[in-house]
C-alpha cells in the first residue's frame, strides 16, 4: 500500500531518505511506502527503548559483596535479606543481613576529589534506616564528588517486621541485649572489613587509600566508633563521624596513637540520651590530643539523618562537608 504526497507536505528525509533532485517539482508526486515509514517507526522506538535501558543501567548502583562466602564468624544462614518501607519507623529499612555489602555511589568524573567514605545507617542492630541514613546521605556525598558506600552490616535475625520487634525489644534492656548481643562484634567487624576493603581496592574506585572515611549513625555509629578504635593498620580511616552514636561499650578502651579526626554530632533531647557518648568520645580524643569535632543540638531527637526537618539539625551534613573541606578531604 501506499500514500500520495507532494513535497510541500514532505521535507527531504521524511521517509527516511533523500530525495533525488528529479522529483523537487511541485507536479511530481512522492510515492513514500507504508512499510518504510513504519520500518523507520520501529527503529526509533527500539532506539528509544535502547536509550532508556542504558540510563537505567547507568542509574543504578553496583553492589560489591564484603566476603566471599560465609562471613567470619557467621554460619550459613537460609533466611533472605529483606527491604521494605516501615510505617514504624516512616522511612525504608533493610532487614535480616547476613551477607555483608557495599552499594557504590560514584561521583561525576567533573567533581570526583579521590576520598571515599562508608556509610553506616542505624536501627539498633535489626535493621537498617537505608534511606535517611544510608542512600541520601552518599547521595549528598556523591553529589560533592565523595565516592561513597553505604554498608549494610550483619544484623539479628527478625521476623515480618524488625522496626516493630525492634520497639518491643528495646522497652526490656534485657531482652535487646539478648537479641542485639552476638551481632554487635560482627557488626563493628563488618565496619572495619568496609575501610580495609576500600582503601586495598582504591584504585578500581578511583580514590586515595589514604582519604577513606567511615560515618555512622545510631547503632552505625556504633560501628564507626567500633572502626575508631579497633582499626588495623591497613584498614585505619582518615577520618571517622558518629553521628548519634550509642558508644558506651567503648569508654575503657584507649585512643589509638594514630588515631583518625573525629566529627560528632547529637541532639540534646535524643530519646535514648545519647549527649554523654558523644561527650565522652569527644573528650577521649582531646585527652589523647586529637582532633575532633563537636555539635550538640537543643533539638533534633534521635535518627534525624539527612531528612529535612525544619529545625538546625537539618544543617549537620553541611557542618560535616565544611569540617571535611577544612580538613582537606574534599580538595582535588
Amino acid at each position: 500500500m501506499f500514500i500520495n504526497s507532494t513535497i510541500a507536505e514532505f521535507g527531504p528525509t521524511d521517509c527516511g531518505y533523500e530525495i533525488p533532485p528529479q522529483f523537487t517539482s511541485r507536479a511530481r508526486p512522492l510515492r513514500c511506502s507504508l512499510l518504510d515509514y513504519a520500518a523507520m517507526k520501529r527503529s526509533m522506538f527500539r532506539s528509544v527503548c535502547l536509550l532508556l535501558l542504558l540510563a537505567a543501567a547507568a542509574s543504578a548502583q553496583e553492589v560489591v559483596p564484603l566476603y566471599q562466602g560465609t562471613p567470619p564468624g557467621s554460619t550459613p544462614e537460609t533466611y533472605p535479606e529483606k527491604q521494605y518501607f516501615s510505617k514504624v519507623w516512616n522511612t525504608e529499612v533493610v532487614s535480616n543481613v547476613t551477607k555483608p555489602s557495599l552499594t557504590v555511589f560514584r561521583p561525576s568524573p567533573e567533581t570526583k576529589n579521590g576520598t571515599a567514605v562508608v556509610i553506616c545507617p542505624g536501627g539498633g542492630f535489626m535493621a537498617l534506616s537505608i534511606a535517611s541514613e544510608g542512600t541520601e546521605v552518599a547521595q549528598y556525598l556523591a553529589a560533592r564528588g565523595i565516592t561513597a558506600f553505604v554498608l549494610k552490616y550483619r544484623l539479628a535475625h527478625t521476623g515480618e517486621d524488625a522496626t516493630q520487634e525492634f520497639v518491643t525489644a528495646v522497652a526490656d534492656r534485657q531482652k535487646f541485649a539478648e537479641t542485639t548481643g552476638k551481632v554487635v562484634p560482627l557488626a563493628i567487624a563488618d565496619g572495619i572489613a568496609a575501610v580495609a576493603y576500600v582503601r586495598q581496592h582504591a584504585s578500581e574506585f578511583g580514590v586515595s587509600p589514604d582519604r577513606v572515611g567511615i560515618i555512622g549513625f545510631s547503632a552505625g555509629g556504633a560501628v564507626t566508633a567500633g572502626v575508631a578504635y579497633q582499626y588495623a593498620a591497613e584498614g585505619r580511616p582518615a577520618f571517622v563521624a558518629p553521628i548519634y552514636a550509642v558508644a558506651s561499650r567503648f569508654k575503657d578502651l584507649p585512643v589509638p596513637p594514630d588515631a583518625p579526626p573525629m566529627f560528632l554530632v547529637v541532639a540534646s533531647d535524643d530519646q535514648f540520651h545519647l549527649v554523654p557518648d558523644s561527650i565522652a568520645l569527644y573528650e577521649k580524643w582531646r585527652a589523647a590530643d586529637k582532633s575532633a569535632e563537636l555539635h550538640i543540638y537543643a533539638k533534633g531527637g534521635h535518627g534525624f539523618g539527612a531528612r529535612k526537618h525544619g529545625i538546625p539539625t537539618d544543617h549537620w551534613i553541611d557542618l560535616f562537608a565544611d569540617w571535611m573541606e577544612m580538613q582537606g578531604w574534599m580538595k582535588k
